[in-house]
């Protein structure tokens, strides 16, 4: 694969060769061939085949589409496999139909043995318990990946491709486009100013899950949809039956495939807050969960499935760029926090409060949607202080989509490794990695919450993991509630392994 220009200094902005290149070509003449580039010879807006990079798109079927799509920059990139469990769903046979000579595969593992010379990087876009796996294999084989939010399904799983991105020297991206919205820089730049002051709260909200969540475990149905694989679709996670309460979209709300609201919406709404004010890991973290009562007085114990609402709180330490412990204040299922009193009279929450960012800081209020979109800031003075809109392309074109997240991913999968290019992400894993992490600590407290053991009387149960858990964020480690720890990790079905 050739880097994204192939031009130097001694070429001129129009494609033509400089006088020094011809004088050099003249030269050389007599004794062989000039050969001219094949850029050159095509024009302006002509992209040689070797300036492309070969893409290949595992899972297709449902946010996948976008992500393919998007890579593919109208040509100016290949996509040349596909790969999905289930040819079946709409997404998948329109995509096979968009690019007619992409190779099609059910296994990943199959295309990366058989595709993998023709390979440059890797779309990601599976349900979140095979991302991990997916995601390894090709950074493994050397390919550049972009994987949807959030990277992981695990703490474990996060911190293993966060390593393994150094490792192999290859170029990556998580999924959550908000953190290419250049409004985030906006936050950025009032933070660093002092408009804030110093920050000691945030809250974050969201009407997720927007899915069937809470509910008994479903029963598996005798019938599974002929163009679907259902043991490749469970990857790594432990075996059941087939139903369409999991497949194709309300897996997210089971511990064995998802991560609930968190792992949907976590990683764009947290985004802001964390690259505002340059947070770490997390320090401690405390939960409670709504209730599902379907029997008169009996709550129902559902351990396999993410509650129906939760609220979390996640306790950072102070940084160089802000000087006081933050608590961060999680909030899903349609709870929000009350309407802060910085908020002047008249003015609305964010999103109309369906989703939302709200950061306290001693001088100031900093507010912004989901995907650090529609940014202003109160101060404690009055004044009121609105982001600039998102900057049209100069040319007059169309703005890409969404922020050019998975663009500019390619252009730097293109440069290569360290280069300015791969340096100006905003979310490769080094930052998608701690903040995935960050998002996961909430789910463990959750499932925390539900870990239970019979009374000595046999009346009733206790439930010791309903407290304030402390974090090893270095060791991955809950340091007061041992049996926390199950959840930082999982074990993987037989045949199946992270290989980090």
């Amino acid at each position: 694969m050739n880097q994204s220009d192939n031009s130097t200094p001694e070429q001129n902005n129009s494609g033509t060769t400089s006088r020094r290149q011809f004088i050099q070509a003249s030269a050389l003449a007599a004794t062989s061939f000039f050969i001219v580039p094949r850029h050159v010879l095509g024009g302006k807006g002509f992209i040689a085949p070797s300036d492309k990079l070969n893409i290949a798109g595992v899972g297709f079927g449902g946010k996948g589409f976008s992500d393919t799509n998007n890579s593919y920059n109208n040509g100016a990139n290949n996509i040349v496999a596909l790969c999905d469990v289930d040819w079946g769903l709409p997404r998948v046979k329109e995509n096979f139909t968009k690019h007619p000579n992409a190779k099609r595969y059910k296994d990943f593992r199959e295309m990366l043995d058989k595709e993998g010379k023709a390979i440059d990087a890797v779309t990601v876009s599976t349900a979140d318990h095979t991302h991990a796996v997916v995601a390894m294999a090709a950074m493994q084989r050397g390919k550049h990946v972009y994987v949807q939010k959030p990277l992981t399904h695990n703490i474990y799983e996060a911190r293993a491709l966060t390593e393994a991105a150094r490792k192999y020297k290859v170029v990556t991206q998580m999924g959550n486009q908000g953190s290419s919205n250049p409004q985030q820089k906006q936050m950025v730049e009032w933070f660093d100013k002092g408009l804030l002051g110093t920050v000691h709260t945030v809250n974050l909200w969201t009407n997720r899950p927007v899915w069937p969540q809470g509910i008994p475990v479903p029963a598996a149905v005798d019938q599974i949809p002929v163009d679907l694989d259902w043991d490749l679709w469970l990857g790594p996670a432990q075996k059941v039956g087939y139903t369409p309460a999991y497949h194709p979209f309300k897996w997210r709300g089971w511990w064995n495939f998802g991560a609930g609201a968190l792992g949907d919406i976590g990683c764009h709404i947290m985004d802001t807050p964390f690259r505002v004010l340059g947070l770490g890991y997390p320090t401690e973290v405390e939960t409670s969960v709504g209730q599902v009562f379907i029997k008169d007085w009996t709550p129902e114990y559902i351990p396999e499935g993410c509650p129906p609402s939760s609220h979390v709180e996640l306790k950072f330490p102070a940084t160089s760029k802000n000087k006081s412990v933050v608590k961060m204040i999680w909030e899903d299922g349609g709870i929000r926090p009350f309407r802060p009193e910085m908020l002047p009279e008249g003015e609305p929450m964010p999103e109309n409060g369906e989703n939302g960012v709200l950061i306290h800081g001693d001088k100031g209020l900093l507010i912004c949607g989901m995907y650090g979109e529609d940014p202003k800031l109160y101060t404690k003075d009055g004044k009121k202080i609105v982001g600039d809109p998102k900057p049209k392309p100069a040319d007059g074109s169309k703005p890409l989509p969404e922020n050019g997240h998975q663009v500019l991913w390619t252009e730097a999968c293109k440069a290569g490794f360290n280069s300015k290019e791969h340096k100006a992400l905003t979310s490769s894993f080094d930052f998608a990695g701690p903040l995935t992490e960050s998002v996961l600590m909430g789910n463990l407290a959750i499932r925390s919450y539900n870990v239970r053991a019979p009374k000595a009387d046999g009346k009733g149960f206790t439930y010791p993991g309903r407290k304030q858990l402390t974090w090893d964020g270095k060791n991955m480690k809950i340091t007061n509630f041992d049996e926390a720890n199950q959840f930082v990790k999982r074990e993987y079905r037989q045949g199946w392994s992270l290989n980090a």
